[in-house]
């Protein structure tokens, strides 16, 4: 399933993405799926449900253009979101290190965090904003020292990301800035859907590509992972636990703006799209902050 944060006649639902370009709307009172992403993916009852009414074909849901809701962040209020940097060889190495050892982890606060066609504000304190496509992860199932054998069973489903970054900040500034270098608002862009895993027959088998103002910057494959999802997942539940609506930003690949020569940042009037292989395209536009 594609699921999708909506509003709909202003009020916050679930929908389910048809690929006619249609919309199922599901309605918390005579459904039973609560109204927000949050809230189902903490519910097993609710979650369910959800599968009774795919097993029923959705019985009672009314049907409406996707044109006709608000597409808004898939998850917005959650608890944690963590990003992977140099997961892809390639742009470890444009970026001017060597593929690490270990995954390199850092994050960004969920106020970051906006929807498909919402703004990406170019801050006035930075000059350097770059960005970067990902598949982003979408915890379904609490855990703490997860065996790798059992990781994937912790994950409830996929979105496009894009882990937009000031490198001035994440680099030019004393220590390494990365938080304040990531976690502008709206340096998040996720969406358009959540897609479930038992969509993706691999996640690992993923074209991932960006386009800025529809040329392509980047375009390769999560086959190019250094660290698989099962093993970040893993090794990530060491150090936290990871919980239902949890984000895990798995990368990007080479092309970024920052590896070229000479460098090429985002400026006001751009327009971002982020396409991964079945999960989707996130579009965002690039405006000043005023």
């Amino acid at each position: 399933m594609k699921l999708a944060s909506i509003t709909y006649q202003q009020q916050q639902r679930i929908g389910i993405v048809q690929e006619n370009g249609r919309c199922l709307v599901l309605d918390s009172e005579f459904h039973g799926i609560p109204e927000t992403m949050e809230a189902f993916l903490d519910s097993d009852q609710a979650r369910g449900k959800l599968a009774e009414l795919e097993s029923k074909g959705f019985e009672g849901a009314f049907e409406v253009a996707l044109s006709d809701v608000q597409l808004n962040p898939p998850l917005k209020n959650i608890n944690k979101v963590i990003c992977v940097g140099k997961n892809y060889a390639d742009h470890a190495r444009e970026m001017g290190g060597e593929p690490p050892e270990i995954p390199v982890v850092f994050s960004m606060f969920p106020s970051a965090i906006i929807g498909p066609g919402d703004s990406v504000v170019l801050p006035t304190i930075s000059s350097q904003v770059d960005y970067e496509a990902e598949l982003v992860v979408v915890i379904g199932k609490s855990g703490r020292h997860i065996p790798r054998e059992q990781a994937m069973d912790h994950v409830f489903g996929y979105c496009c990301g894009n882990d937009i970054s000031a490198r001035d900040w994440q680099k030019g500034k004393p220590g390494g800035q990365w938080l304040l270098g990531k976690t502008f608002d709206t340096f998040a862009p996720l969406g358009p859907f959540l897609v479930t895993k038992n969509e993706i027959d691999d996640p690992h088998q993923l074209k991932v590509c960006c386009r800025l103002n529809g040329e392509i910057m980047q375009s390769s494959s999560t086959s190019s992972f250094i660290f698989p999802i099962d093993f970040l997942i893993s090794h990530l539940s060491k150090f936290m636990t990871l919980a239902p609506g949890d984000l895990i930003f798995t990368g990007t690949p080479p092309g970024v703006g920052a590896g070229r020569k000479p460098p090429l940042f985002l400026k006001p009037g751009d327009t971002v799209e982020v396409e991964i292989e079945h999960v989707g395209v996130l579009t965002n536009p690039i405006v000043a902050e005023v």
